[in-house]
């Protein structure tokens, strides 16, 4: 088997380039969901790999090729954006995302077919969403379910610890060591999560 399988490639695996330029790297995906009438709705996002920050959230019911270039000209504006993006091969994708992540400085990197963990973070973020959001929430509609991800997405980056950052925020400007006095909970979507802050 190893003569068939010819001599291993030589050069930067895959997990040594993601750790070797995970601050200059966003990762984009899908979310397919159903609004209480059982039509699709879907779910755009980009996040960024080091800071597990969320950079971008929209919602539409028709992803076509202008929405999703229009969406990553929306993400990096004055061009402020990483210099790779990692994106699966889905038709959604079309040459004008390609020009528009060119114009912006940005290299598009492609990942495998049937290679979900090319794509991990982003991938256990968008089950992050499903199991801690939408698993509990009836979504009435487009406007209903952006803002609902935009609560989620303003909790994850400021208030959810993550276990790939050793407990911490994305949003590192909002973690403190030093202990306090006492804390207060702030509800999240409706009492579904909390965001605990220092009491002033």
């Amino acid at each position: 088997m190893r003569r068939a399988r010819g001599p291993r490639p030589t050069g930067q695996r895959w997990a040594t380039f993601l750790q070797n330029h995970s601050r200059q790297i966003w990762a984009r995906d899908f979310l397919q969901t159903c609004d209480v009438l059982f039509r699709p709705i879907f779910a755009f996002f980009i996040v960024a790999l080091e800071s597990r920050e969320v950079a971008w959230v929209n919602v539409t019911r028709s992803p076509c090729a202008a929405w999703v270039a229009q969406q990553l000209r929306n993400a990096t504006p004055w061009g402020a954006g990483p210099r790779f993006l990692i994106r699966d091969n889905d038709d959604k994708f079309g040459p004008m995302f390609d020009q528009v992540a060119d114009a912006s400085g940005i290299t598009v990197l492609h990942t495998p077919v049937q290679a979900p963990k090319a794509n991990a973070i982003c991938e256990r973020f968008l089950g992050s969403v499903r199991r801690e959001c939408l698993g509990h929430v009836l979504v009435f509609g487009e406007r209903h379910l952006r803002t609902v991800l935009k609560e989620y997405v303003g909790y994850v980056n400021e208030a959810r610890p993550h276990q790939g950052l050793g407990q911490r925020i994305p949003s590192v400007a909002q973690y403190h060591d030093t202990p306090a006095a006492g804390v207060v909970a702030l509800p999240v979507l409706g009492n579904l999560h909390h965001d605990y802050r220092r009491a002033a």
